[in-house]
């Protein structure tokens, strides 16, 4: 048996109404699924600020051809292997690549990776998107 626990909850119309054009737009069959994610991103962003373990993707953009930009970006992965679990590297155009490295770790070292590889010269754009570990059902 599942220990799915149905309760209930009071809203003003229209908050309802705004929530369920925001489901409909976000393609939710219905409204528990919909809170059932709002709550894990509550949760989420807990863990975050408890330097928690989370897991994530940093993306960055840069100029493959800015001199010594490669060699520094190795270094900074080098020094944060224990929360890099792979990379990938993707060729945008002659000049531009794009890095997509995933992570996982506490949070203040994920956070201090995606800032240290935005800060190098050359970076064009870098962004941290972070997920759960799964541990939040």
């Amino acid at each position: 048996m599942s220990d799915l626990v149905r309760f209930g909850i009071s809203l003003e119309k229209d908050l309802l109404d705004k929530f369920d054009a925001l489901i409909r737009r976000r393609k939710y069959t219905n409204r528990s699924e919909a809170i059932r994610d709002l709550i894990r991103q509550e949760l989420l962003k807990k863990e975050w600020e408890e330097d928690r373990e989370i897991a994530g993707a940093i993306t960055y953009i840069y100029d493959h051809h800015q001199r010594d930009l490669l060699n520094k970006i190795i270094d900074v992965q080098h020094d944060f292997q224990d929360v890099i679990q792979s990379s990938q590297h993707i060729h945008i155009d002659h000049h531009t690549c794009l890095e997509i490295v995933a992570v996982k770790g506490n949070s203040r070292a994920v956070s201090s990776l995606a800032d240290t590889l935005k800060a190098i010269k050359g970076v064009k754009h870098g962004a941290l998107s972070v997920s759960g570990t799964g541990k939040i059902k």
